[in-house]
Protein backbone atom coordinates (compact mmCIF):
# COMPACT_ATOMS: atom_id res chain seq x y z
CA UNK A 1 0.00 0.00 0.00
CA UNK A 2 2.42 2.38 0.89
CA UNK A 3 4.50 1.61 -2.65
CA UNK A 4 1.33 2.93 -4.12
CA UNK A 5 1.40 6.14 -2.90
CA UNK A 6 5.18 6.59 -3.66
CA UNK A 7 3.97 5.52 -7.22
CA UNK A 8 1.24 7.95 -7.12
CA UNK A 9 3.25 10.94 -5.84
CA UNK A 10 6.00 10.79 -8.91
CA UNK A 11 3.46 10.58 -11.29
CA UNK A 12 2.40 14.07 -10.10
CA UNK A 13 5.62 15.92 -10.46
CA UNK A 14 7.16 18.30 -13.05
CA UNK A 15 9.70 16.12 -15.10
CA UNK A 16 12.78 18.29 -15.87
CA UNK A 17 12.09 18.74 -19.74
CA UNK A 18 8.82 20.00 -18.49
CA UNK A 19 10.50 22.53 -16.00
CA UNK A 20 12.75 23.94 -18.87
CA UNK A 21 9.85 24.42 -21.43
CA UNK A 22 8.11 26.80 -18.71
CA UNK A 23 11.44 28.53 -18.15
CA UNK A 24 12.54 29.19 -22.09
CA UNK A 25 8.60 30.68 -22.69
CA UNK A 26 9.23 32.94 -19.58
CA UNK A 27 12.71 33.93 -20.61
CA UNK A 28 11.24 35.08 -24.69
CA UNK A 29 8.61 36.81 -23.23
CA UNK A 30 10.75 39.01 -20.78
CA UNK A 31 12.46 39.25 -23.65
CA UNK A 32 9.95 40.84 -25.41
CA UNK A 33 8.13 43.39 -22.59
CA UNK A 34 11.39 44.28 -21.33
CA UNK A 35 12.42 47.08 -23.76
CA UNK A 36 9.01 48.47 -24.22
CA UNK A 37 9.44 49.56 -20.27
CA UNK A 38 13.25 50.68 -21.11
CA UNK A 39 11.64 53.23 -23.79
CA UNK A 40 8.81 54.11 -21.12
CA UNK A 41 11.74 55.84 -18.47
CA UNK A 42 13.00 58.64 -20.31
CA UNK A 43 9.06 60.91 -21.05
CA UNK A 44 8.95 59.70 -17.16
CA UNK A 45 12.17 61.69 -17.02
CA UNK A 46 10.63 64.41 -18.13
CA UNK A 47 7.46 64.73 -16.71
CA UNK A 48 9.37 64.48 -13.57
CA UNK A 49 11.64 67.39 -14.44
CA UNK A 50 8.59 69.64 -15.74
CA UNK A 51 6.33 68.85 -12.33
CA UNK A 52 9.51 69.49 -10.08
CA UNK A 53 10.18 72.80 -12.20
CA UNK A 54 6.70 74.48 -12.18
CA UNK A 55 6.80 73.44 -8.48
CA UNK A 56 10.08 75.43 -7.70
CA UNK A 57 8.35 78.28 -9.78
CA UNK A 58 5.67 78.12 -7.96
CA UNK A 59 7.42 78.47 -5.06
CA UNK A 60 9.58 81.21 -6.81
CA UNK A 61 6.60 83.25 -6.85
CA UNK A 62 5.25 82.78 -3.57
CA UNK A 63 8.55 83.95 -2.21
CA UNK A 64 8.50 86.93 -4.43
CA UNK A 65 4.73 87.58 -3.66
CA UNK A 66 6.15 87.49 0.59
CA UNK A 67 9.31 89.46 0.37
CA UNK A 68 8.88 91.58 -2.67
CA UNK A 69 11.68 90.41 -4.93
CA UNK A 70 12.92 87.26 -6.41
CA UNK A 71 15.64 84.46 -4.63
CA UNK A 72 19.04 85.97 -5.03
CA UNK A 73 20.59 84.13 -7.81
CA UNK A 74 22.85 81.59 -6.17
CA UNK A 75 25.22 78.77 -7.73
CA UNK A 76 23.95 76.29 -9.72
CA UNK A 77 22.36 73.25 -7.64
CA UNK A 78 22.73 75.20 -4.25
CA UNK A 79 19.31 76.43 -2.89
CA UNK A 80 19.29 80.20 -3.32
CA UNK A 81 19.19 81.80 0.47
CA UNK A 82 15.49 82.08 1.81
CA UNK A 83 13.92 79.78 -0.43
CA UNK A 84 14.26 76.30 1.74
CA UNK A 85 11.28 77.97 3.72
CA UNK A 86 9.40 77.26 0.14
CA UNK A 87 10.75 73.73 -0.75
CA UNK A 88 13.12 71.44 0.72
CA UNK A 89 16.62 71.76 -0.06
CA UNK A 90 17.13 68.29 -0.43
CA UNK A 91 14.84 68.48 -3.31
CA UNK A 92 16.68 71.16 -4.87
CA UNK A 93 19.82 69.74 -4.09
CA UNK A 94 19.72 66.32 -6.15
CA UNK A 95 20.23 66.20 -9.67
CA UNK A 96 17.39 67.15 -11.71
CA UNK A 97 15.26 64.00 -12.80
CA UNK A 98 17.18 64.54 -16.95
CA UNK A 99 20.29 65.44 -15.96
CA UNK A 100 22.17 68.77 -14.36
CA UNK A 101 21.51 71.14 -11.55
CA UNK A 102 18.71 73.00 -10.61
CA UNK A 103 19.58 76.87 -10.70
CA UNK A 104 17.77 80.23 -11.17
CA UNK A 105 18.73 82.98 -12.64
CA UNK A 106 17.82 86.63 -13.82
CA UNK A 107 17.87 86.14 -17.64
CA UNK A 108 17.40 88.48 -20.53
CA UNK A 109 13.62 87.06 -20.43
CA UNK A 110 13.29 87.76 -16.69
CA UNK A 111 13.30 85.60 -14.12
CA UNK A 112 13.99 81.97 -14.08
CA UNK A 113 14.08 78.88 -12.70
CA UNK A 114 15.40 75.94 -14.66
CA UNK A 115 18.02 73.67 -14.83
CA UNK A 116 22.04 74.16 -15.46
CA UNK A 117 23.60 71.53 -17.46
CA UNK A 118 26.81 71.75 -15.18
CA UNK A 119 28.70 68.04 -15.48
CA UNK A 120 26.33 66.64 -13.08
CA UNK A 121 24.16 63.71 -14.47
CA UNK A 122 23.55 63.50 -17.76
CA UNK A 123 23.86 66.69 -20.16
CA UNK A 124 21.06 67.43 -22.58
CA UNK A 125 21.01 68.91 -25.85
CA UNK A 126 18.65 71.72 -27.11
CA UNK A 127 17.11 68.78 -29.25
CA UNK A 128 16.05 66.58 -26.01
CA UNK A 129 14.85 70.08 -24.22
CA UNK A 130 12.83 71.27 -27.35
CA UNK A 131 10.60 67.66 -26.89
CA UNK A 132 10.18 68.97 -23.21
CA UNK A 133 9.25 72.52 -24.22
CA UNK A 134 6.89 71.20 -26.61
CA UNK A 135 5.16 68.87 -23.76
CA UNK A 136 4.03 72.28 -21.69
CA UNK A 137 5.04 75.07 -23.95
CA UNK A 138 5.12 76.82 -27.68
CA UNK A 139 8.30 74.29 -28.91
CA UNK A 140 10.33 77.06 -28.68
CA UNK A 141 13.52 77.34 -26.92
CA UNK A 142 13.98 81.26 -28.05
CA UNK A 143 10.24 82.60 -26.59
CA UNK A 144 7.30 81.57 -24.16
CA UNK A 145 7.89 80.38 -20.99
CA UNK A 146 10.43 78.06 -21.45
CA UNK A 147 13.52 79.12 -23.09
CA UNK A 148 17.66 78.39 -22.93
CA UNK A 149 20.04 81.45 -22.41
CA UNK A 150 22.65 78.83 -23.75
CA UNK A 151 25.45 77.12 -22.57
CA UNK A 152 23.36 74.20 -21.29
CA UNK A 153 21.26 76.32 -19.53
CA UNK A 154 17.29 76.28 -19.59
CA UNK A 155 14.74 78.11 -17.59
CA UNK A 156 11.00 78.46 -16.82
CA UNK A 157 10.57 82.40 -17.00
CA UNK A 158 8.44 83.03 -13.82
CA UNK A 159 8.61 86.63 -14.02
CA UNK A 160 8.92 88.44 -17.64
CA UNK A 161 11.33 91.91 -18.29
Amino acid sequence: MLRTRSYAAVGRAFTLVEVLIVVVILGILAAVVVPSFANATEPSRQAAFITSMKSFGDAVQLYQARNGDYPPDGVSGTIPAGLENYISPDDWDDITPIGGSWDTEDTPAGYGVGVHFDGQGQTRDDQYMLEIDETFDDGNLATGSFQTTGSGRYYLIVSAN
